[in-house]
Parts: structure tokens; C-alpha cells; sequence
């Protein structure tokens, strides 16, 4: 029988012109929930460690309150599941938020390693839920046929409060002082919690339940978050210690540095979206991860302005490349009943990558140096490029399928 269905009018090369649409009204407001949560996040990420240097705690205490922050995260994130099961995701966000926020306004009642080290931890869990509660939902929102390009533009916007954050914090706190920058961290995120009800609650997807260890114990999930997880480790040795890196008195290179960084992940991010969607996101993988190494060695020369910048925008490129790259590979490689599940790995690569990377660099640069230390994580990275190259072979020539 013939179909009485109008078709589509085609491309020149047949393909139908008209494709589904990105950004939906569900979308949008996701992602006020989404900037605010960032920008709270961002403002304090490498102010904490110089709050933490001025207590009298050093490298050590500037390591342990950005690893005290990733820990809670990763903890979180294993528990975020069970929690979005038994209260839904607005709930989930909105406990998050707050969690992100209230503490923030109460980071300056006491300069002692051991409340900071508090505010982190609950910061950190905060975190933890606003970005697989949240995660989970931004993907379901976005149409299978552009995925890649729906997760960068959701990068994109996630990413301009680190574009701008990070280096306004530090900017700040040489302004107005530490309690103001607080503040303004807290409300960030406190106020984001007002869009948090006109979100549509994720309904329950099609297909077998996948919980955080049946993802464990799948190689086509583990190798690409194991692989991000590394280059997350740099990003939080930048984040952390590149303030203390370079030379006294080059405040206004750590900002530009901190700058640029972001920046070129964001630029990177969106590029790789778009090329994943048409040539496959398998393929940028191994191009991402050396980037980051070449940009983390030429960091390495870190009395040297033209070095120090040009180094870390190096890294963000690749940076950028790799975070696209590896989240879009995971979602592709579960059905939509996964997608908690590969938010909540992903997210746990990343954050457990950055506080790795904050308290063992700390203990590397005491004894090495700071240089020296950047070039080894330039090191540690060139050493993923196997292991990406056979994750790359194995989704060519098996057609790795989704978990079932």
C-alpha cells in the first residue's frame, strides 16, 4: 500500500533539509538552572585555594579543599541516582542548588583549613546532584538525530560561567575581598532554584533499568570516561595550582591564563559537536587527548608569560575536544533508560579526575616543582593515545551496541 504521507523535501545530496529542533522551550529553562548552578561552581573553584593559602595551610591545604570539593562530588554522584529514583529530578536540582549555595554565604565566618574543608564537602555534594539530576534531563531534551551538536551547545552554555568565573573570582577577591565573592557565589546558585519548578519532570524512558554498576563493569562506557578522567585530572591541576605557578606579582596572567582556557574548551567543544554528528565522536577522541598533552607541556615553562598562556589555551582546545567527544560516545552507546547512568559516570570521571589531579600534584610539586609537575601531566596524557586509538578500533570494527 502507498503511503499517503507528504515527504520531506531533500537536500541535493538526498538527505531530508529540515531536522528536528534544538532548542525547545523546556530547553531554555534548563538553562537558567544550568548558568546559575556554573556560575556558583566557578566563582569560588580557585578562590577556595587561595582563601585556604591565606589560613596558613600552603599547597597542601589549597590541595586538600579542592580534593575535599571532588570528593563529596564523586560520593554524591554515586548516590545522586537513588535519589532522583525516590523524589524525581526537580526535587534532586533543587536540593542541589541549595546545597551549592547556602554554604558558599557562610565560606568567610572562619579562615580554619577545617571549615573550609566543610563548605567543600557540601559544596561538592551540592554539585554532585544539580549535574546528574540535571544531566540526565538536558539529554533527554535533546533529539537523538543531534545529539553531538545539542551537547555542545549545552557545553557552551555551561562553559560561559567558567569562561567568565574563573578569572573573575580571582579578579574580584584582589577587589572587594573574600565575603563579597561568597556571596555572590551562593546567590547565584540560591536564585537558580526559582526556574527549578517550571521544568517537565523526565518520564521514565522505554527499555531495562542501568545502574551505576552495570556501567562499571561495561568497557564501551569505561574506557572513554577513564580516558576523559585524565584530562580532567589536568584541568584541575590548572584550576588549582596555576595561580601559585607562576611568578609573584603576575596576578593579571593568571587571569588572562584562567581566561583562555575555558574559552578554548567552549570554541573546541562546539566544533567537535558538530563534527561528531557527521563523521562520529570515536574519531576526535585521540586528536583531543593529544592536544591537552602538547598544551600541558608548553605550561610547563611557567616563567614565561607567552608559555603559561598560550599552554593553557592549548589544553582547553583539546580539553574541549575530548569533554564532547567522550560524553556524546557514551550516550550513543546506551538507550535512553541509560542516560542517568552515563551522566552520573561521566560527571564521576570528571570530578574525580580534578581532585586526583589537586592533592597528587600537591604532593608532586613539593618535590619536583611546579614546571616539573606540568610536564609530567603532559606526560601521563600522551600515555592515553593507545588505549584511545584501541577504544577507536574496537567501536570501528565491532559496532559496539548499547547496553541491553
Amino acid at each position: 500500500m502507498t503511503s499517503t504521507q507528504p515527504r520531506r523535501p531533500a537536500s541535493p545530496k538526498g538527505r531530508p533539509t529540515d531536522r528536528p529542533p534544538l532548542v525547545t522551550r523546556p530547553l531554555l529553562l534548563r538553562f537558567v538552572s544550568l548558568i546559575g548552578g556554573s556560575a556558583s561552581y566557578y566563582l569560588l573553584l580557585s578562590v577556595v585555594p587561595l582563601y585556604a593559602t591565606r589560613s596558613g595551610s600552603g599547597g597542601n591545604g589549597a590541595g586538600a579543599t579542592t580534593g575535599a570539593l571532588m570528593l563529596a562530588t564523586v560520593v554524591g554522584e554515586f548516590a545522586a541516582p537513588w535519589f532522583i529514583a525516590r523524589f524525581g529530578h526537580r526535587v534532586t536540582l533543587g536540593a542541589g542548588l541549595s546545597l551549592l549555595g547556602a554554604p558558599a554565604l557562610a565560606l568567610t565566618l572562619y579562615s580554619g583549613i577545617g571549615w573550609i574543608t566543610v563548605v567543600c564537602l557540601l559544596r561538592g555534594a551540592g554539585f554532585a546532584l544539580t549535574v546528574v539530576a540535571g544531566g540526565a534531563l538536558t539529554a533527554s531534551l535533546i533529539p537523538d538525530a543531534r545529539r553531538g551538536e545539542g551537547l555542545a551547545l549545552v557545553g557552551v552554555v555551561s562553559s560561559v560561567p567558567s569562561l567568565l568565573g574563573l578569572p573573575l573570582g580571582v579578579w574580584l577577591v584582589s577587589r572587594v575581598g573574600y565575603g563579597p565573592v561568597g556571596v555572590a557565589a551562593g546567590a547565584c546558585a540560591l536564585l537558580a532554584i526559582l526556574s527549578v519548578p517550571g521544568l517537565p519532570e523526565r518520564e521514565a524512558a522505554a527499555g531495562p533499568r542501568i545502574g551505576i554498576r552495570d556501567g562499571l563493569r561495561d568497557p564501551a562506557l569505561v574506557r572513554p570516561a577513564a580516558l576523559f578522567a585524565v584530562t580532567a585530572l589536568a584541568a584541575g591541576i590548572v584550576v588549582t595550582f596555576l595561580p601559585l605557578a607562576v611568578p609573584s606579582g603576575s596576578a593579571g596572567v593568571v587571569a588572562v591564563a584562567l581566561f583562555v582556557q575555558p574559552a578554548g574548551a567552549t570554541a573546541a567543544r562546539w566544533v567537535a559537536g558538530r563534527q561528531g554528528d557527521r563523521k562520529g565522536p570515536s574519531r576526535l577522541v585521540v586528536p583531543g587527548l593529544a592536544v591537552s598533552a602538547a598544551g600541558m607541556l608548553v605550561t610547563a615553562y611557567t616563567h614565561s608569560a607567552v608559555a603559561v598562556v598560550c599552554g593553557v589555551a592549548l589544553f582547553g582546545i583539546g580539553f574541549g575536544v575530548t569533554q564532547n567527544a567522550t560524553l556524546t560516545l557514551m550516550y550513543k552507546r546506551v538507550p535512553r533508560s541509560g542516560y542517568g547512568t552515563v551522566s552520573a559516570l561521566w560527571n564521576i570521571a570528571y570530578d574525580a579526575g580534578m581532585g586526583v589531579g589537586a592533592v597528587g600534584f600537591g604532593l608532586l610539586a613539593q618535590r619536583a616543582g611546579y614546571s616539573w609537575g606540568f610536564a609530567c601531566t603532559g606526560a601521563l596524557i600522551a600515555l592515553t593515545l593507545l588505549p584511545a586509538w584501541r577504544d577507536r578500533a574496537a567501536d570501528r570494527s565491532t559496532a559496539l551496541t548499547p547496553l541491553r
